[in-house]
């Protein structure tokens, strides 16, 4: 089959392997274009871009694709069967959307209609939902509305971070674009009622609000593991939390409350297990401890 690949971070990897090592021809992948990243501000390609070089394929980097007529016939120009988008990041015209002759499927991190939008992995966890998946669907013209062909569930437990769920996710979302390039089942309307949507996620979605439960504070920390992050203020620097659990406990949310970080919550309580300041190594709470003195009483987030 010949297609068009669309995609730019990690998620989208194992699909674009999995669909070049089926044998389809792929004309071309699309992904972000090559960005400045990190301390150095050094210019990197995205994931999807530096293994389709590796794979020896060409590689499309527009900077927009709805304003942009020459993109969008240069895309029609590729004379595909279908397009597969995976977390590309560019919203697709109708023009595109029609261009191949079985359309264009798209990956989607979510069990849809719940979580359509940017973040679906992030919603998930953060919402306490018991069971995620992936969602391969038909492309139209809304957000995430299109036609289901096939879904599969994963559950999300008690420990489950969303870090774990996107590398499970990106590899049954790999097999089942095989299964729906291989043998196409016929699309399912999504139910008219029951969608929800996951935002975009910016760096300040990960400031831990001391007010809230200590099984939310446990949630966004899950959430957001390993982006944007969650943190909190430790005597006016930056603390990062990178893993903690709910124990019993109350008090003024934010205090402290015994000698292993265990920080009252407006319900609750919560100890936070894996931390860091900025510039340093991530360390274990007891790690932390020994060489950073926090008293019992001292409240963070300020």
């Amino acid at each position: 089959m010949r297609l068009a690949f669309m995609g730019s971070p990690e998620f989208a990897v194992p699909a674009l392997r999995a669909i070049h090592g089926a044998g389809h021809t792929i004309a071309a992948v699309y992904c972000q274009p090559a960005r400045p990243a990190g301390r150095g501000q050094a210019v990197r390609r995205c994931p999807v871009h530096a293994v389709a070089d590796e794979l020896g394929l060409p590689v499309r980097t527009p900077a927009r694709l709805r304003t942009d007529p020459e993109a969008q016939a240069a895309f029609a120009a590729l004379d595909l069967d279908v397009g597969v988008v995976a977390a590309y990041g560019l919203i697709l015209p109708q023009a595109m959307l029609d261009a191949p002759r079985r359309g264009c499927l798209n990956i989607h991190g979510s069990l849809l209609p719940r979580w359509r939008g940017a973040a679906p992995i992030h919603a998930a966890v953060l919402a306490g939902d018991a069971e995620t998946g992936i969602t391969i669907m038909q492309m139209d013209a809304g957000l995430d509305t299109g036609a289901m062909l096939l879904r599969q569930s994963v559950p999300i437990t008690a420990d489950t971070t969303t870090a774990q769920l996107h590398d499970a996710l990106a590899d049954i979302g790999a097999k089942l674009i095989l299964e729906a390039l291989a043998s196409p089942p016929d699309p399912v309307p999504q139910p008219a009622d029951g969608a929800t949507y996951a935002p975009k996620l910016t760096r300040d979605n990960g400031r831990i609000d001391w007010s809230e439960s200590a099984e939310t504070i446990d949630r966004r920390v899950r959430a957001f593991d390993p982006w944007p992050g969650t943190f909190t203020l430790l005597g006016g620097t930056l603390l990062k939390v990178l893993a903690a659990r709910p124990v019993e406990g109350q008090g003024v949310p934010g205090t402290v409350l015994d000698g292993a970080l265990t920080v009252a919550c407006g319900h609750g309580a919560i100890r936070l297990t894996r931390v860091q300041l900025p510039g340093r190594g991530v360390l274990d709470a007891d790690a932390f401890l020994r060489g950073h003195a926090v008293q019992p009483g001292t409240v963070l987030g300020r």
